[in-house]
């Protein structure tokens, strides 16, 4: 092709078909623990209400990518975040641009997969129940995902507004709005934080034993409580999540313990770490987002645009 592909907003939704998005993310994950890819850890521009992030990457077998973010807090509804931007994607050979995408949409479905490969990877066998804590783009892109997955497992969903998580749990055939975080994630076997928040929303008290807790939000603060931090056997994407600061690393995994470690969930997916250990301990996979991962799906949203033909090609 000659030229660049532009895809909008529905058009890159509807490339990332969500089966090849789970297989190319955990072909990124497993490049990232073996040092196979090149992503420097994330720099960002802050403004008054918000941040603009720039996350470039390099995946062998996957592509060359770069993503410009911008997280930013909607002072009229604190609490909430909007994450928007752009992705390009390069050709890895000669460095030519080969397509732009939409960032919002890319960054939501990569997200979910990274969480349900936390999940699928560390979650006691079988789980029998599944929270959502949120009802935003992130909250729904991870419903629809275990839509596909585990349309069968019962899903409680829990946000501050009662209209937007009925809206949410509609996404998923076996979800049912909760009245609050606290009765979604009592008893659920794996929780999925996915809130802009900047201060924790799941206490220790409230988990199971033995629970999973896949955390993608907290851009502007910590999501998970320090108790359950504390207690878990902790899992990232990459070492920065915990050798770095924010906004490239998680405000949860600064300043750990001597001698804590924190495994990177590609080493499970590949079969070089067990994983879980402990059946009655918690587990937290701690996302922080990362290039590798802009590069997988990216790849999948630009190889199905282009066999179906979507999109417009503009000179660059």
């Amino acid at each position: 092709m000659s030229g660049v592909l532009v895809l909008d907003r529905a058009r890159t939704r509807a490339a990332l078909d969500p089966h090849r998005v789970m297989e190319a993310v955990a072909r990124a994950l497993i490049a990232v623990s073996r040092g196979e890819a090149s992503a420097p850890p994330r720099v960002a521009a802050r403004a008054p209400s918000g941040l603009l992030g720039v996350m470039p990457g390099y995946v062998p077998g996957l592509g060359l990518a770069a993503k410009l973010v911008s997280v930013f807090t909607d002072p009229a509804d604190p609490g909430r975040s909007s994450h928007r931007g752009i992705v390009a994607l390069f050709d890895p050979e000669d460095g030519r641009p080969l397509a732009l995408l939409d960032a919002e949409s890319l960054t939501a479905v990569r997200t979910a997969a990274s969480a349900t490969h936390g999940a699928l990877a560390l979650a006691p066998p079988g789980p029998g129940r599944i929270a959502v804590v949120g009802s935003g783009a992130q909250a729904r892109a991870q419903l629809a995902l275990l839509a596909l997955l585990k349309p069968a497992t019962s899903v409680a969903v829990a946000g501050r507004d009662p209209g937007r998580v009925r809206e949410a749990a509609g996404l998923h055939p076996a979800a049912v709005p909760a009245p609050d975080v606290e009765t979604a994630v009592r008893g659920a076997d794996v929780v999925f934080c996915c809130t802009g928040t900047a201060r924790p929303v799941i206490r220790r008290s409230w988990l199971a034993p033995g629970v999973h807790v896949s955390s993608v939000g907290g851009s502007h603060g910590p999501e998970v409580d320090a108790d359950t931090v504390r207690d878990a056997a902790l899992f990232a994407e990459w070492p920065g999540a915990s050798a770095t600061p924010p906004p490239s690393g998680a405000h949860e995994l600064q300043h750990l313990p001597e001698g804590r470690t924190v495994t990177l969930l590609g080493s499970v997916l590949s079969g070089e770490h067990p994983g879980r250990r402990d059946g009655s301990a918690p587990t937290l996979f701690k996302s922080t987002g990362h290039a590798a991962l802009d590069v997988a799906a990216a790849h999948v949203a630009y190889d199905v645009a282009v066999r179906a033909g979507w999109g417009t090609v503009v000179d660059l």
